[in-house]
């Protein structure tokens, strides 16, 4: 099954991809219930050549502009064409020249079925959403590269299209989408995969991934094996580092909001099964003081954030401001009670807030220390308050 010598895991994912476009290939997909409302406008053609291992379209809202990552024949596109609505949009990147004729084939009759046009498929790898292949396959044709000069001149030209006409602008999508793709990209480009992934987002965009995880480190000897790496298995990203490296990235918010119990499949004793990541890009920024307080309401008698505050159920803890706004967003909004200061601190005159440590707020340093307001009970309040 496995061989020791070193594989090309892009062409070997290039290839299987070509044939899968081709002829449906079983071994490629876990089984994956989707809406099926939204698979009556979807060309047979189109799912049947369909591989993943999850649903991620849940999380897609209505206006929001999508990308997804290794789009394929364009399933997962066509879904939340319809759940963004006429007034979003939607972008698949795939650099499979198969898969991508297959998606754009289809596209034009997706659009007349649901009545509007708002997907696009463009020609990119996703470890590198700066460039526009399309773009560099024109450069190339006009200006073959056959020496050094006319390498050199490839370069510049490369260069000139990730930062005159990228393939996605930076700060412009408000939801990631992928499904079984993180993996197929060779480890030694996987941070850019995730810094790329982050770069395009706006502030408050999110991710929803779903891919295959190790629950062991996956050794060599099965990761030099082509059929393994392109069948979504040796190259899976070991279950915790999968998660740490949204973090490394500078995600928040992190939460696995599906995990299949059953491995997908079992090789030499490791289990690799199928989960579903969201996580959010919006914490980055200053932290300054305005005396306000966050209380975690629980269940739990103390949680920690991805910055280190310790939060203590029940109690009023201080925060900066950039964290007060951050916890009244999703996924955390529900976890907390937020308490604003009685008299505002305008931002421009807010001090820094020191972030590193957790703690606590006294009730006086919101309300004031001359805070001296009597109140009366309120009159006749029917079963509400009694």
């Amino acid at each position: 099954m496995s061989t020791t010598s070193k594989i090309d895991s892009d062409q070997a994912v290039a290839q299987r991809y070509a044939g899968a476009a081709q002829q449906r290939e079983a071994a490629l997909c876990c089984p994956v219930e989707y809406d099926r409302r939204l698979l009556e406008c979807i060309p047979d053609e189109v799912i049947e050549r369909d591989y993943g291992c999850g649903d991620p379209t849940p999380f897609v809202r209505p206006g929001d502009t999508v990308l997804d990552l290794g789009s394929g024949g364009g399933k997962l596109c066509f879904i939340s064409a319809q759940m963004v609505g006429a007034q979003g949009r939607v972008i698949g990147v795939d650099c499979n020249p198969e898969m991508l004729r297959l998606a754009r084939k289809h596209a034009p009759t997706v659009a007349e079925r649901i009545g509007y046009a708002n997907v696009e498929f463009r020609n990119g790898m996703i470890q590198d959403l700066q460039l526009d292949l399309d773009q560099l396959a024109g450069v190339l044709a006009e200006h073959p590269a056959s020496d050094l000069a006319s390498y050199h001149a490839l370069r510049h030209a490369t260069e000139s299209i990730r930062s005159e006409h990228p393939l996605i602008e930076s700060d412009s999508v408000d939801c990631i989408l992928s499904n079984c793709v993180l993996n197929l990209v060779k480890v030694t480009d996987r941070r850019q995969l995730f810094a790329e992934m982050f770069r395009v987002l706006r502030v408050g965009g999110r991710v929803a991934i779903s891919d295959i995880v190790s629950d062991e480190t996956v050794p060599e000897s099965l990761k030099n094996d082509p059929t393994l790496w392109s069948g979504c298995i040796s190259g899976a990203f070991r279950e915790d580092e999968f998660l740490n490296a949204f973090v490394e990235a500078g995600f928040h918010g992190i939460e696995i909001v599906k995990r299949q119990a059953e491995p997908w499949q079992t090789v030499e004793g490791i289990e690799f099964r199928s989960v579903t990541i969201m996580a959010y890009k919006g914490k980055q920024g200053p932290c300054l003081e305005r005396n306000q307080a966050v209380i975690y309401r629980g269940p739990f008698s103390t949680v920690k954030d991805d910055d280190g505050h310790i939060y203590y159920r029940g109690e009023r803890m201080a925060v900066c401001d950039k964290t007060f706004r951050l916890l009244q967003r999703e996924p955390y909004a529900q976890m907390f009670d937020f308490v604003e200061p009685i008299e505002s601190i305008p931002l421009d005159d807010a001090q820094p807030f020191a972030c590193h440590r957790s703690a606590r707020r006294h009730p006086r340093q919101s309300k004031g220390l001359d805070y001296d307001v009597t109140t009366e009970a309120p009159g006749d309040c029917g079963d509400e308050c009694c």
